[in-house]
């Protein structure tokens, strides 16, 4: 989180906000005879007293029109007479309150558009080409109807987006928007389709395992678009960039649902070396890798691809639909420190590494004009296994359901192949390794990359297009301005954002190169800093390197950098390094930084975070499989101390760190459950944790945000649940997003919280910081995100 003072006069959520966690109440703008207005009426009484009177309208309504013409209607209903003008200024003052925290909100994000209802668009059912002919014009609509997004998926195996990026899935396809999903390989395997216990009796037909895979991949996403596994889907075969042919499917009941097959072959292996596969593509030992067609595709030419090739193919697709989300897998997932294998399958690392080559081939030759922004999601795999459950039991069985369907269980014959109707091989563990219980984001958790300034203005900082986009708002009441793309490529999702100690704002993030060789494929962490306080303009991207010394030795596997400024106004970034343990570089007093040192820990996972207690001191704080480490400076400007054990229970991945009330407050979500837990962290002395609390929610997964009473997050559905306080239900949102939200305070009495959707559009809405106080509706920020 960037370095926020300690708010000492709240108590955050003290025993949970209350009501029903499973409650689904409507959006949350609340009408002027809310409860929450009336309220605010008896607090307007209250403060009748002359003083507060007249410094409260002043604080009210000074500041916007609307206010001042309610503080003027005050002052004249004060000289018609004492009684009247008490009964009056009464009522006035509660007009002149709501006024100005309507007008705030409304000037907050001048200049956007208001958020209708999200609309649908279609998907693209009559593909002649993937690469020639561009994506057609949206559908006829509303000028200023958002865009609901469009998803395009990237993984190695039919099953990958099953078991690592659902619920997502499920979530965009039920909400309408355009889904599609592109399969790099056929994932033949050996070509036994069985049951363990049929497996040595059952003769390999590797074209046939390929299209029994395909056949329960169409069953899962037919039931999931439609209810029915059995809907039909128009297969159809189309010329790729690279050179190739590619067999494209398109439900006909719900035609914005696509699956691309590349049909390349597979490795045949998670951890040994087998060259004739993406791997070995990569890395230079084949020159080509050839297709492996299933048993009745459509697609009847051979063909083989180059390295070159494969992006090109990958170019042609992202052409071709114009997504403004990518979901991929993770291209760095590390080894395991006692075995050095791979902790993910190499298709699934490799294929991603192909999709970032693509991604930033995409960018850079096709105009920015003539497509639409999109941002990057990624999705952690094998590794799931050895985490805790990010999924309540009910999104858990949901997601066993579709592998179920997926798994072929019934083994009834309801597609009419020969070849099956689903994969056996899974059949006896559809669950995998624990995967449908949980899913976790490889990058892109972090919150704290909406930051206020000292003139409460706003900035926001995404990564688009492999570069860093920028919204900016200058001072409380400006205009929106954005997205700018700060100049710099290789961005990888998620950024953090700090205050230094002038007033400027500086960005950390990490950056991939592709070198010439296989070798030179690098990741490293970079900053940027504002010219001024205020500005739009940042200074060129200054890399402080990496702990990791080669690709080879942990597959470049640092997370994003947590920082800080501690009370001395020292800075500090920290990354988990491969081996699982904590790294850091300090900033020195003249702008130059010390060496990567190693601070200890073993078994961390995810991104750590950091925040400054009450006293100035810095904490850090990573989650293991087991609990949360922590590290806390013995003062300001010290050094960072040895790794602590909090104590905390098992918590998914993700951790949010702020400081207040004197200390560093934590949230985190419950295993099995979505709940979101808090607990106070204080340093003096050594780490010591206080009053575990359990606030509740409407279940989902991912990173919280927390600033002020707002807390935020992803809710069962995918939808942006948000707790506004004690007492108060939990409530959504009608926005689905990528990554993480973020939230700041901006001034003395305001929250704000932002998303970027599925659209790749960042949206913003903003409340009181007041127990009861609600969020103002949902506004996008600059144009709709289309394209041409």
């Amino acid at each position: 989180m960037p370095e926020r003072p300690p708010s000492q006069g709240h108590t955050p959520w003290p025993g949970g906000p209350g009501g029903d966690p499973l409650a689904d109440p409507a959006p949350t703008a609340a009408p002027a005879a809310a409860p929450g207005g009336r309220r605010a009426a008896r607090r307007a009484r209250a403060a009748e007293g002359a003083g507060r009177r007249r410094d409260a309208r002043r604080d009210a309504a000074g500041s916007t029109p609307a206010g001042r013409r309610a503080a003027r209607r005050a002052r004249a209903a004060e000289a018609a007479g004492p009684a009247r003008a008490r009964a009056r200024a009464r009522v006035v003052k509660g007009i002149a309150a709501a006024a100005a925290v309507a007008a705030g909100c409304m000037l907050l994000l001048r200049g956007s558009e208001a958020l209708g209802e999200l609309g649908k668009t279609g998907g693209i059912a009559g593909i002649s080409g993937l690469g020639g002919d561009r994506r057609g014009p949206a559908p006829a609509g509303a000028v200023d109807a958002p865009d609901p997004g469009r998803v395009l998926q990237i993984v190695a195996h039919p099953d990958d987006d099953l078991y690592f990026m659902n619920p997502d899935l499920r979530y965009s396809i039920a909400a309408g928007h355009p889904v599609t999903t592109v399969y790099l390989t056929a994932g033949e395997a050996d070509g036994i389709n069985a049951t363990e216990g049929r497996q040595s009796t059952t003769a390999p037909n590797k074209p046939a395992y390929a299209e029994a895979r395909q056949n329960g991949i169409r069953a899962a996403y037919a039931k999931m678009a439609t209810g029915d596994r059995t809907s039909a889907w128009k297969r159809t075969v189309a010329p790729t960039k690279g050179g190739g042919q590619a067999e494209v499917d398109v439900l006909v009941a719900k035609p914005e649902v696509n699956l691309v097959w590349l049909q390349l072959r597979e490795a045949g292996t998670v951890y040994d070396s087998a060259p004739d596969s993406l791997h070995g593509l990569w890395d230079g030992k084949i020159p080509a890798l050839g297709a492996q067609l299933s048993s009745a595709t459509p697609v009847k030419q051979r063909f083989s691809y180059s390295k070159d090739q494969v992006v090109r193919t990958l170019v042609g697709v992202l052409e071709q639909y114009g997504p403004t989300t990518v979901r991929a897998q993770d291209p760095t997932p590390g080894r395991f420190p006692d075995t050095r294998k791979y902790t993910d399958h190499q298709d699934h690392f490799y294929g991603a590494r192909f999709v970032q080559a693509a991604l930033a081939a995409y960018a850079k030759d096709v105009d920015a004009k003539d497509r639409p922004h999109f941002a990057v999601q990624n999705y952690l795999g094998y590794v799931n296994g050895s985490l805790p459950s990010a999924l309540d039991p009910d999104e858990a069985k949901e997601k066993l359901d579709i592998l179920g369907t997926y798994a072929w269980l019934d083994k009834q014959n309801h597609c009419g192949s020969d070849a099956g109707c689903g994969d056996l091989k899974v059949a006896d563990h559809p669950a995998g390794n624990g995967w449908t219980s949980t899913v976790n984001y490889a990058r892109g958790t972090g919150t704290s990359w909406l930051t206020s300034d000292k003139d409460h203005g706003l900035g926001a900082f995404k990564v688009l297009d492999g570069q860093v986009a920028l919204w900016h708002r200058s001072g409380p009441i400006g205009a929106w301005s954005g997205p700018r793309l700060l100049p710099g490529t290789g961005m990888d999702p998620g950024v953090a954002t700090v205050t230094l100690p002038d007033g400027r704002i500086a960005v950390f993030g990490t950056r991939t190169s592709f070198g010439a060789r296989p070798a030179e494929y690098r990741r490293e962490v970079v900053y940027g800093v504002q010219k001024g306080p205020g500005a739009q303009e940042f200074g060129d991207w200054q890399s402080l390197g990496t702990p990791e010394t080669a690709d080879e030795n942990w597959t470049s596997d640092i997370s994003a950098p947590a920082v800080a400024v501690d009370g001395s106004g020292q800075l500090a970034a920290y990354v988990r390094d491969g081996a699982g343990s904590l790294r850091g570089r300090v900033q020195s007093a003249n702008g130059g930084w010390g060496p990567w040192t190693s601070y200890g820990g073993s078994d961390l996972h995810g991104t750590p975070v950091t925040a400054t207690d009450g006293a100035g001191r810095r904490m850090v704080f990573a989650a293991t499989t087991k609990s949360v480490v922590g590290w806390v400076q013995p003062a300001p400007g010290a050094p960072l101390g040895r790794a602590t054990p909090t104590g905390l229970p098992d918590t998914t991945l993700p951790l949010t760190a702020e400081g207040r009330e004197g200390g560093v407050r934590l949230w985190f979500r419950k295993p099995g459950s979505g709940n979101v837990r808090t607990a106070l962290v204080t340093g003096e002395g050594g780490l010591k944790v206080n009053h575990l609390t359990d606030l509740g929610g409407l279940q989902g997964f991912g990173s919280v945000t927390a600033s002020g009473h707002v807390l935020a997050g992803r809710s069962a559905g995918g939808l942006l649940g948000s707790g506004l306080g004690p007492g108060r239900p939990w409530e959504r949102s009608p926005l689905m997003f990528v990554g993480a939200p973020s939230s700041t305070t901006t001034g003395r009495n305001l929250v704000s919280l932002a998303v970027v959707g599925l659209d790749a559009r960042l949206y913003v809405t903003s409340s009181a910081d007041d127990a009861d106080a609600h969020l103002a509706p949902w506004l996008p920020v600059g144009p709709r995100n289309a394209g041409r």
